[in-house]
């Protein structure tokens, strides 16, 4: 783990540098596997009206994510102390989120694959799969809201997430736009509308959602 300490307005000096290293190593101690760099600045405003004058800032980045916690107090230690302290705690949501996604990513795979596959699926049929298909997949598709089909997509990590919707109770797809956000594709009839012959939208006219 890299830690860089920089001050503004104040002189870094042996003292301050080694006990913002034993608060901050002790802050993230039990989240090293995945930071990889904390950021420490300490300054100093020179104003007679800003009692709080003496601040630390942390910055953490830990697996693309920014992690940042400040603290302002008459004191530069009671600062340091305090922010130490407070991006302990934001360190362990994180963390506790984290695994509460690997654990809810478990589950959707589990649940896949431990539902059993109707033997006549297909009846009397043959499945007719076009020139370049190579597979076909059965699974389970309870419906779902779209929100949880955009969770579940970030879970699952694919470009795309098929899913039956909770409320029209049809098939719709969730799916990661090149430039960024995601798009959602659902079903339309070939109603008449303004004269022409509505269609399934395309890809680049789908509702979008911004990133969560």
């Amino acid at each position: 783990m890299k830690l860089v300490i920089q001050g503004k307005n104040i002189e870094i000096t042996k003292a301050i540098r080694e006990y913002v290293q034993e608060k901050i190593e002790k802050a993230v101690s039990h989240f090293e596997q995945f930071t990889t760099e904390v950021d420490v600045n300490l300054s100093v405003a020179h104003n007679s009206r800003i009692k709080a004058n003496q601040t630390a800032e942390v910055t953490i980045y830990a697996n693309g994510k920014v992690i940042r916690s400040e603290e302002s107090s008459e004191d530069l230690y009671a600062s340091i102390d305090v922010v130490a302290d407070k991006i302990a705690r934001r360190l362990r949501k994180y963390k506790e989120k984290r695994e509460d996604k690997q654990k809810k990513t478990v589950k959707t795979i589990e649940a896949v694959e431990e539902t059993p596959v109707v033997s006549d699926l297909m009846g009397s049929r043959t499945p007719s799969l076009p020139s370049g298909v190579v597979r076909t997949k059965y699974f389970a598709m309870p419906p779902m809201t779209v929100e949880e089909a955009l969770e579940q997509l970030q879970l699952v990590g694919h470009d795309f997430f098929m899913f039956r919707n909770a409320e029209t109770r049809e098939i719709n797809v969730m799916y990661e736009r090149n430039h960024g956000g995601y798009g959602l594709l659902m079903p339309r009839d070939g109603n008449i509308q303004n004269g022409k012959t509505a269609h399934s939208g395309s890809a680049k006219s789908a509702p979008t959602q911004s990133k969560v």
